[in-house]
Parts: structure tokens; sequence; C-alpha cells
């Protein structure tokens, strides 16, 4: 692949009935280019966690994959309430779901470290009263590192 194969979606906020058919595309395009399978896990870790936090938190937004014989860039984009802390915001557990969304089961608190784990970087930019961009990248070295954000710019 000499280009960059891009895709995008639309994710609707509260709309749980379509959660997951953005990240399930993304997976099925990986897997349709030929990616590893370790690879293909990671990427759709990340991206449904960050539509489900597109779906809950955001109000909707974008979800974009691009794609090239290095890596996997994933860039989740709102116009939501924003972050207040993103430091406390990554740590397990914490979650700011309405109770209604818990009540689904959804807003556990482990969307942003499952989304760390699971990137070799991970930006999140956000302003309060403005949305959030969250850019997770995973490297093709050889299956890709296993290990997430470690040792990696991760905010």
């Amino acid at each position: 692949m000499t280009d960059p194969y891009v895709t995008e979606f639309t994710v609707e906020g509260e709309d749980f009935l379509a959660a997951g058919e953005a990240s399930n595309s993304i997976k099925e395009t990986l897997k349709m280019l030929g990616v590893p399978s370790s690879i293909c896990r990671r990427a759709a870790v990340i991206t449904y966690e960050a539509e489900m936090n597109l779906v809950i938190h955001a109000r909707g937004g974008t979800l974009r994959a691009e794609i090239t014989h290095e890596r996997i860039e994933l860039t989740a984009r709102d116009e939501g309430p924003g972050i207040a802390d993103v430091n406390l915001a990554m740590r397990e557990g914490y979650s700011t779901a309405p109770d209604h969304v818990r009540e689904m089961g959804f807003g556990a608190g482990m969307g942003l470290p499952n989304i760390k784990r699971n990137a070799d970087v991970l930006h999140i930019d956000s302003v309060l009263g403005k949305g959030t961009v969250l850019r997770a990248v995973i490297h093709f070295d050889g299956e890709g590192s296993a290990g997430g954000a470690k040792g990696r710019d991760r905010s």
C-alpha cells in the first residue's frame, strides 16, 4: 500500500443501537487489507472505546482511520463538553457517564485506559465547552508492539 487508506465515520450521540458499527467496519477493513490479527485486535479495542465515548459523552462526532504500510492512526473528534481533567479520566474506574448509561452496562471507566493500553502513541487534546480530539497510533513493527503506550507520549 503506497498511499494511505482513509475511512471516516459520523457517530451519533446517544445512538446505542448503532454503537460499534464504525469500529467494526474499521476492523473488517484492516482484516481485508491483511493487517495481522494482533494489530486488528488492538485497533478494534481503540476504535470501539473511542466510538462509545462519542456516543456516551460527546453527543457524537467523527471516527477516522488512516492506514499506511507503517502504522494505523485512529482519530476521534467531537464538539462535546470536553474532558475537565484528562489525567483523572485516564484512571481505571473513573467515569462521568450518566446513570441511564451505566444501567445499560456502559460507562465503567475503562475506555481511555483501554485505549492507552492498546496504543503505541496516544494524544488527547480537550477544551471544556469546545470538544475533544483523541489520536491513537499503532505502529507496524513486525506484528506491532504489544505493550501499549508505555514510555511514549500519552497526553
